[in-house]
Formats: structure tokens, C-alpha cells, sequence
């Protein structure tokens, strides 16, 4: 079954912003949110949970994303760019989205885990 919303994302390390000696790696992504069903939904909430690869986990809870609720009609998407910091080269993010459906109903739409990687660290 095809989900009502795509989520496509795009990740990029940002040199200039990180701080390796202080275990600190700066990630950017870069999230497009496809609506491929049949009614308009309105994104509420976001959940991510950010892993890096000492297994140290973050939980990201809240409301809209970049401080905007995103309303989206059947074909229409939305994109917006935000950023991560983890303690070591690699790391991972995955969660999900919540919507609210024109009567109200409300669903999530999941966000497949994707990689956040320090360019030439992984082969």
C-alpha cells in the first residue's frame, strides 16, 4: 500500500560548522513532504529520533516544522532545510510526522531512517 505522504530527504555535512576535536559533527537535511493521497492534511507535529554511532540517542519532539504547519493538498509538497548535531562521524535519523486530515482524523506518516555521514568516513 502506498503511503499518503512522501517524505524525501537529502543530508550534507557542514564542515565550517563542526568541530571534530570537540566531537562535534554539523549535519543539514534538507526534507521534501509529497502529499500522494486523495485529501488535504495539515502537518502538526514532528518526532525524530537522531542515533550516533556510540549509540547516544536524542528525541526531538515538536510542534510543525521551522515554525510552520504545513497545509497540503492532494499533489502539492512542501520543503524546508534544518540541522543536526551529533558526537561522532556517522550517525542516523528516523521518526515521523503527524497529521490532521479537513474532519479532523489524524495520522502519522513515518520517516524511513536515513544516514548523516562525514564525507570518506563510510566506504
Amino acid at each position: 500500500m502506498s503511503r499518503p505522504i512522501d517524505v524525501i530527504v537529502e543530508t550534507r555535512y557542514l564542515e565550517e560548522q563542526s568541530r571534530p576535536e570537540q566531537d562535534s559533527y554539523v549535519f543539514a537535511y534538507t526534507i521534501t513532504i509529497v502529499n500522494r493521497g486523495n485529501e488535504p492534511a495539515r502537518l502538526l507535529n514532528r518526532h525524530w529520533i537522531i542515533t550516533d554511532a556510540n549509540g547516544r540517542v536524542q528525541e526531538v519532539r515538536g510542534a510543525g516544522v521551522v515554525g510552520e504547519h504545513p497545509y497540503l493538498k492532494p499533489g502539492e509538497q512542501y520543503s524546508y532545510s534544518s540541522g543536526a548535531m551529533i558526537e561522532t562521524p556517522v550517525g542516523s535519523m528516523k521518526g515521523e510526522y503527524e497529521f490532521e486530515r479537513d474532519d479532523g482524523s489524524r495520522f502519522d506518516a513515518p520517516i524511513d531512517e536515513f544516514l548523516l555521514s562525514m564525507p570518506r568516513v563510510l566506504h
